[in-house]
């Protein structure tokens, strides 16, 4: 994990008071992967991903719901497999990524149902503008000791998002009618988390 991502990451989880009886987690960024997909022209989907995140998880298993979730994504690690699209996305355009490099999720409210899968809450922060939204997670896979010693568990999680909720307005029209980037973005999450150990 990045430790400026990651530092960034324990101060915004400042704000909520510690969750007791609970085990700090980290996202381990080289197991884990944010990926996002889009309408293009109307007819099909581009995917891309953000190749550089921390994430901090507070995991109460006495009680699932008092847990904490928190992360930070570097804005200009947006990666298409295409330079021209990405440096457009890191323009101010869309993310401005010189005026807004980080986007964070803080979660404040946690709701589970009865197979283990989670309703989470919490402030998603892009380009600037904080607004509420829900992350459907799975169960949170039991602990397991990889071959170097450490503890590790994981999950997958999604939401949709309208990016004109957080000022990503930019578009063209066309001709036939639509316009050339879709509104609504699929967020799809896998997350590999590594045990913390007090130093």
């Amino acid at each position: 994990m990045t430790p400026h991502l990651r530092t960034i990451v324990l101060f915004l989880m400042l704000v909520f008071p510690a969750v007791a009886s609970a085990t700090t987690w980290d996202i381990d960024p080289d197991h884990s992967s944010i990926e996002f997909k889009v309408k293009h022209l109307m007819v099909s989907s581009v995917k891309g991903t953000f190749t550089k995140q921390a994430g901090v998880v507070e995991i109460n298993d006495k009680d699932i719901t008092k847990s904490k979730i928190g992360v930070t994504i570097a804005t200009n690690s947006v990666s298409t497999n295409l330079q021209k699209r990405d440096e457009h996305l890191r323009s101010a355009d869309f993310l401005d990524v010189a005026r807004f490099p980080f986007i964070t999720f803080i979660s404040k409210k946690i709701v589970t149902s009865a197979t283990g899968a989670m309703k989470v809450t919490g402030d998603l922060t892009i380009h600037g503008v904080t607004k509420e939204i829900i992350l459907d997670v799975e169960q949170i896979s039991k602990e397991s000791k990889d071959p170097w010693g450490n503890m590790r568990r994981g999950t997958s999680a999604s939401t949709k998002i309208n990016r004109k909720d957080f000022g990503l307005v930019w578009n063209k029209s066309l001709e036939t009618g639509g316009f050339i980037v879709g509104e609504e973005i699929t967020v799809s999450l896998e997350i590999e988390m590594i045990k913390s150990v007090a130093k």
